[in-house]
């Protein structure tokens, strides 16, 4: 069985001394009424013999529509419960809620039913404090959380990570 590999982008800004991060939620009808450890960082499956970075950049903008910048932090490699390993990086940016323009995925819903209906992959996104996006995140994730204030607070100090460019 082939282990699947995703990678993702998570925007992060600075509200004077808050530290708050864009989180998505999950497009159509499994995650419409779920709220806590349901967010996501936009992230998508790795294609074969892509660059893992180049892929979160692909996906970020596939599901947000917003375009992400360079320098990007690497907050590592997480393996969820599934099995799924997904590689994120961060990066510093400015985005309103609003604009979100996400693509879309079909499904046959209702199921069962022979009809199929298009769904955004990403419904909402929105800018979560640190605390909250804890809550938020699905559990596996919220390791990316620890990275990027350790990463922040290690540049802060002049010593840290070197963000990577896109390839």
């Amino acid at each position: 069985m082939a282990i699947i590999r995703s990678a993702g982008l998570l925007m992060y800004r600075r509200r004077g001394p808050a530290l708050e991060v864009l989180l998505a939620h999950p497009g159509g009808p499994f995650w419409s009424r779920r709220d806590a450890a349901s967010w996501t960082l936009p992230k998508g499956e790795i294609d074969e013999g892509e660059d893992p970075l180049a892929a979160a950049i692909r996906e970020f903008t596939e599901e947000t529509g917003f375009d992400p910048s360079p320098p990007f932090l690497p907050l590592g490699e997480l393996r969820q419960k599934s099995g799924k390993r997904i590689s994120a990086w961060a990066f510093a940016g400015e985005a309103d809620p609003a604009q979100l323009h996400s693509n879309l995925f079909e499904m046959e819903w209702p199921p069962r039913s022979g009809r199929l209906q298009q769904f955004p992959e990403v419904d909402r996104v929105q800018w979560f404090g640190i605390a909250a996006a804890a809550h938020k995140l699905i559990t596996g994730q919220a390791p990316f959380l620890a990275a990027l204030e350790q990463h922040l607070a290690l540049a802060a100090a002049g010593d840290g990570p070197q963000p990577q460019a896109a390839t």
